[in-house]
C-alpha cells in the first residue's frame, strides 16, 4: 500500500521553522500537548524533529538560560538528539512501520526532499489492526 494514503499534509500539521525561538517551541508544543514536532529549514526542507527534551538539555546544558530568555535562543543551535529519519512519498508501509517502532510520526518528502507532511503512529497501528481482524474473519 502507497503511504500516500496515510499522508496528513503540512498544511494540517504543527510544524516549526529552524528560524523560530526555543521560547516558541515551548509554547506550541504546550498548546497543542505535542513531546515533539518536525523542523523545516528556510528551503522548505526536512531539518529534523525537534522534541521536548531537546528543549531541557539545552536549557539544562547553557548557563544563565531561563524560560525567559529562551526567545533569544534559535531552534537552529538547539542540539537534535534523536535523528527521525524521513521516507519519500513513495515508500512502502514497511518503510514506515520500521521507523514508527522509535517515532511517534514519520516525516514525509518529496523528491527533491521538500517536506511535505507526516504519518503518525497511530493510523499504521489502525491499518495494521485492520489487517489482523481481516485475517481473522
Amino acid at each position: 500500500m502507497n503511504i500516500a494514503f496515510f499522508l496528513i499534509p503540512k498544511k494540517d500539521i504543527v510544524y516549526l521553522k529552524e528560524g523560530a525561538t526555543m521560547r516558541q517551541a515551548l509554547e506550541r508544543m504546550e498548546y497543542h500537548s505535542y513531546s515533539a514536532v518536525p523542523l523545516i529549514n528556510g528551503e522548505g526542507k526536512y531539518a529534523g524533529t525537534i522534541t521536548e527534551g531537546d528543549l531541557l538539555w539545552k536549557l539544562k546544558n547553557t548557563p544563565g538560560l531561563t524560560f525567559e530568555n529562551t526567545e533569544d535562543i534559535f531552534l537552529s543551535s538547539v542540539e537534535q538528539h534523536v535523528q527521525n529519519v524521513p521516507v519519500t512519498i513513495d515508500a512502502q508501509m514497511e518503510d514506515l512501520i520500521s521507523r514508527a517502532v522509535v517515532q511517534n510520526f514519520v516525516p514525509v518528502v518529496d523528491d527533491q526532499q521538500t517536506f511535505i507532511g507526516i504519518v503518525r503512529r497511530r493510523e499504521m497501528i489502525e491499518y495494521c489492526s485492520k489487517l489482523l481482524l481481516q485475517q481473522k474473519a
